[in-house]
């Protein structure tokens, strides 16, 4: 390993165990010592840990990760300063004999994270002790990116674009929709992502109206809308772009629809800046909608948040009152879904700022005609 990547290393352990500092501080001001950490997001997140398997038990003094003899290299590797506990037979048994051992009677958890099964477990294992739900501890801190995190975002949008054109070079109105989807899911893989952030939504003519439509074997045919909505994973962080694109023309109808959600969604990357309430960029959106008679027609929220999982806090939502942060990276996708005519979605991934927002997706907005 050369000195720059011992450096870097060393970097990013320092910001884990940073990470867990902030974490403690918020626990002890909720009056808690000990929290079970079961997203597996979120163990990535403050140990580096990406096994699909095991619990991290976060107290005041000390880390331990519970994991399966599948991790155990992985585990240690990825790690530092946290305890490694190996079970050959159950981990969540493992985590509670230690519990015990430990004398531990007060245990909080993340009760967004936690099936009811696990929970009435372990509720009744923990008889006299007392096991109390947390929302969102780990979430909040993850809501606001480091310079590094929104680096990793801006490859990974990079990748997805480069993905994206990749396909539109090659695409032909006789593909099916699964086809088109495939197509970018593949090109990803030879871009060096890791996977598809999510199924790849690739929807035509009436179907564009349908917001989270599965690609079929439907085939594209010419002159009418196609929503592309995809998605990657690099080095852990998700990207996450729609697009429209077409064969030939679009019709007046469907011209106008595409000209009134690029107008909305430009008016909502307009109102994003530290600061602003989440409700506000969406309602900015909803206004341009409104001016074309298509309010109705806007049946999501605005936006979200991405980082290590593609959906995130914040929301961007009519009612939510949250204040955007500098360091934030949301996404905008206003769209207008007409039964019958077709559906438009535009989506970019924006960084917020103190004085605005970075947009990090640079492919162009326009109706892509193929």
């Amino acid at each position: 390993m050369s000195n720059e990547q011992t450096e870097a290393k060393a970097a990013l352990f320092a910001t884990r165990q940073a990470r867990v500092a902030q974490l403690r501080r918020r626990l002890a001001r909720a009056e808690h010592e000990f929290l079970l950490v079961s997203g597996l997001p979120n163990i990535r997140y403050l140990t580096g840990f990406t096994g699909s398997s095991g619990y991290l038990l976060v107290a005041p003094d000390f880390l331990v990760l519970y994991t399966d003899g599948r991790y155990d290299i992985q585990a240690r590797a990825q790690t530092r300063d946290v305890e490694v506990r190996i079970s050959t037979v159950s981990v969540l048994l493992a985590f509670l004999e230690d519990l015990k051992k430990r004398r531990i009677r007060r245990l909080g958890f993340e009760q967004n994270r936690i099936s009811f099964d696990t929970y009435q477990y372990l509720r009744g294992e923990l008889r006299g002790g007392r096991f109390q739900p947390l929302n969102g501890l780990v979430e909040k801190l993850r809501m606001v990116k480091s310079d590094g995190e929104i680096d990793r975002i801006r490859a990974s949008v990079d990748l997805n674009s480069c993905a994206f054109e990749r396909v539109c070079h090659k695409a032909r109105p006789n593909w099916s929709e699964a086809r088109l989807a495939s197509e970018i899911e593949y090109q990803m893989r030879r871009l060096g992502a890791e996977r598809a952030a999510f199924e790849t939504i690739a929807a035509s003519r009436e179907r564009s109206a349908l917001p989270h439509a599965q690609p079929t074997v439907q085939n594209l045919r010419r002159n009418a809308l196609i929503v592309v909505d995809h998605g990657a994973m690099l080095d852990g962080y998700a990207s996450d772009m729609t697009r429209m694109i077409c064969f030939g023309r679009v019709d007046q109808r469907q011209r106008e629809l595409f000209e009134a959600v690029r107008e909305a969604q430009l008016a909502a990357i307009g109102a994003v800046k530290a600061g602003v309430r989440a409700g506000t960029v969406d309602r900015s959106a909803r206004k341009v909608l409104k001016k074309f008679k298509l309010e109705k027609e806007f049946s999501h929220s605005t936006g979200h948040g991405l980082g290590l999982e593609i959906h995130e806090p914040p929301r961007l939502g009519p009612k939510e009152d949250l204040r955007l942060r500098a360091g934030m990276v949301i996404t905008i996708e206003p769209g207008a879904y007409v039964e019958g005519v077709g559906g438009v979605r535009i989506e970019d991934v924006v960084a917020v700022t103190n004085n605005g927002c970075e947009v990090l997706t640079k492919t162009p907005r326009h109706l892509r005609v193929l």
